[in-house]
């Protein structure tokens, strides 16, 4: 028996390595090429950039936006990312909605903020409010009412504007007689239109689409947080703004804001939005607005751009809006005197329509506006800007906003201006 029991396991110790000797013996032509070709089966390196440490350099951001971030807003936007759908995250979604809403000044319910810049809310407002054949109105006196009226277009909108060379404005009876004649269903304005550095006045538009069954959609992505903007008392259906400007924050996050009636239209359309993902049937119950139990996967939210959103939401409810409003102004009015004093003139002649967050200076005669900005750029790590769509070569731009609105860095820019008008050649006669 144990004889028999020996020859067993000699025998199976001599299959395991007459295997082993057969797995180490040289491999045929064919085998060795396909156990190369599988192990060189990438065709593209690695990229040399990336086996190199990230570098982004400091620069003092005075044009339009975005801004400089308080550190505070940069910390909060490194904490650990939670999930997107955790009971956590929600509680920061109520609180960042809470937030909007006092920037905003209103109580509507549909209030969120959308995932991504400025543009997204302004698609989401459009693409949410206006069905393909309708007729728009859209007040065009900078790029953003351009912008709209192209967004209305591509989903088959019925597009009217009114246009004003940057810095014209208009007047209540001027909509109103443009309501009147294209009865739209919804009205576009700018309230903070930065590529002119117009404040456009609200006051009255809102009550003048409701007396023509008109719905008052405002962009205030460069004014929310510098310039006074009242949602509830001014009559406003649609409000949106975008995180990188006054509210401190860093790009990527849209407040917006919808109220009664502004969600009756939405919400009773025969055709569905054109896009899934600015969808409000969807949003409003991602950020809990549709009074519904639970809320169910729409998308994947930038959690580390909420995170940052509510320190700025904070910071402004700390500081509170009308203290906000005051800064603004007065650094505003403090770089006025300091342009003045250099000779370079204001592109917005009326003070009370200028746009406390962006400065416009026209272009001052004999210089190029681009070799100025580059010297600015070059010599003190600084951004302006020239204009934007119909103010390009018009003006200059210096926004000091949020984090960044402070009267030393008014003297900082002044500083810079005054030093590029010294040192570069007049290339115009």
């Amino acid at each position: 028996m144990m004889q028999r029991a020996l020859f067993g396991r000699c025998a199976l110790f001599a299959q395991q390595t007459a295997a082993l000797e057969s797995s180490m013996a040289p491999r045929s032509a064919p085998a060795l090429l396909r156990q190369d070709r599988s192990a060189s089966s990438l065709t593209v390196p690695p990229p040399a950039c990336m086996l190199q440490p990230l570098e982004a350099p400091f620069r003092y951001l005075f044009g339009p936006g975005p801004s400089n971030v308080p550190p505070r807003v940069l910390a909060a936007g490194g904490r650990p990312i939670i999930g997107h759908m955790h009971p956590e995250m929600f509680e920061i979604m109520n609180d960042i909605k809470k937030g909007i809403q006092y920037i905003f000044q209103t109580e509507n319910n549909m209030t969120i903020s959308m995932s991504g810049s400025g543009h997204a809310a302004m698609e989401c407002a459009v693409f949410n409010t206006v069905e393909p054949g309708e007729s728009v109105l859209v007040g065009i006196n900078g790029i953003w009412g351009e912008r709209v009226a192209e967004i209305a277009e591509r989903m088959g909108a019925n597009v009217h504007r009114m246009v004003k060379t940057p810095g014209g404005y208009f007047t209540n009876m001027e909509i109103e007689q443009a309501i009147a004649k294209h009865k739209p269903v919804l009205f576009f304005l700018t309230h903070g239109e930065s590529s002119a550095g117009l404040c456009n006045p609200v006051d009255g538009i809102g009550d003048i689409c409701r007396k023509h069954n008109c719905l008052f959609l405002v962009d205030t992505v460069a004014s929310l947080g510098a310039a006074p903007i009242f949602m509830d008392k001014q009559n406003i259906d649609i409000i949106y703004s975008g995180s990188q400007k006054a509210l401190n924050a860093p790009p990527g996050t849209a407040p917006i804001s919808f109220n009664d009636r502004a969600c009756h239209k939405m919400f009773n359309r025969k055709t569905k939005p054109v896009s899934y993902l600015f969808d409000m049937a969807h949003l409003s119950n991602y950020w809990g607005c549709d009074d519904k139990p639970a809320r169910a996967y729409h998308h994947t939210g930038p959690v580390s751009g909420f995170f940052a959103l509510r320190e700025s939401l904070a910071i402004l409810a700390e500081k509170g809006l009308e203290e906000s409003w005051k800064q603004h102004k007065e650094v505003a009015a403090h770089l006025y005197r300091g342009l003045e004093d250099l000779g370079l003139k204001l592109f917005v002649p009326e003070k009370d329509l200028r746009l406390p967050s962006v400065t416009t200076i026209a272009v001052p005669e004999g210089y190029d506006w681009r070799e100025l900005l580059m010297y600015i750029m070059k010599h003190h790590q600084m951004e302006m800007t020239g204009g934007l769509g119909p103010s390009i070569g018009m003006v200059m731009r210096v926004g000091l906003m949020g984090y960044n609105c402070q009267k030393r860095n008014a003297d900082m820019a002044l500083h810079a201006l005054a030093d590029a008008l010294k040192n570069c050649k007049k290339s115009r006669a």
